[in-house]
């Protein structure tokens, strides 16, 4: 089954360039496109896509709002930030309310497909620029509920970009196990996504910050 993509940007032109290109991969599907946060959420709830594609300054509600509100109602759809703007307060914003990625919009087509497979499969993706905006405001949990060694185990693979699926692999257990333990995790840590998780696990020291490998 292909990755089924919904578009939401307020320009008619980025919406078409961006159908145009995604189409050309069979395992891709846009199935709809919204002009605002509003319509974004809207068509969230009706079609149910696999990932929206969200710009983040549009009109009648802005994309972080509306990211909040889709992964509030519709949590298994994610959502990856695309947008020209780089600014700390907007990208860690955007995260916060749920995105699982954050993508400018310079980059190049087959690495944003790339991203956009990656994302349906619950991986973090971050610009190499969005992720150093958000290390700086990763900060640890005053008195953190310690992670059990399994606990540990799975945050560290999240770290590493692994889906639940892939991390059920590694460890030898269901799929299921490792989502309680994803929500374990965030609970314990006082974070509102795995996005957060991955980036307390490099904050903390739990793997190595990317440019350090």
């Amino acid at each position: 089954m292909p990755i089924r993509i919904l578009i939401a940007d307020d320009h008619s032109v980025v919406r078409q360039g961006l159908r145009m290109f995604l189409t050309l991969d069979p395992e891709i599907e846009v199935i709809g496109e919204a002009r605002n946060g509003a319509e974004a959420v809207e068509l969230s709830r009706r079609l149910h896509p696999d990932v929206v594609l969200m710009d983040l300054i549009m009109p009648v509600m802005d994309g972080v709002t509306a990211i909040g509100l889709i992964r509030a109602e519709t949590p298994d759809v994610e959502v990856v930030a695309l947008t020209s703007v780089l600014e700390d307060a907007l990208v860690v914003n955007a995260v916060k309310a749920g995105a699982i990625g954050y993508l400018l919009k310079d980059t190049e087509a087959e690495e944003l497909r790339k991203a956009i497979k990656a994302a349906a499969t619950g991986q973090v993706q971050l610009s190499p620029q969005a992720a150093t905006r958000l290390m700086r405001e990763v900060r640890s949990p005053e008195s953190p509920e310690k992670l059990t060694d399994r606990e540990t185990e799975v945050l560290r693979l999240i770290a590493r970009g692994l889906s639940n699926k892939e991390i059920a692999r590694e460890l030898i257990i269901g799929e299921k196990t490792v989502k309680t333990h994803v929500s374990n995790i965030l609970s314990k840590l006082n974070l509102l996504s795995r996005t957060q998780a991955a980036l307390y696990a490099v904050h903390t020291g739990l793997v190595p910050h990317p440019e350090q490998e």
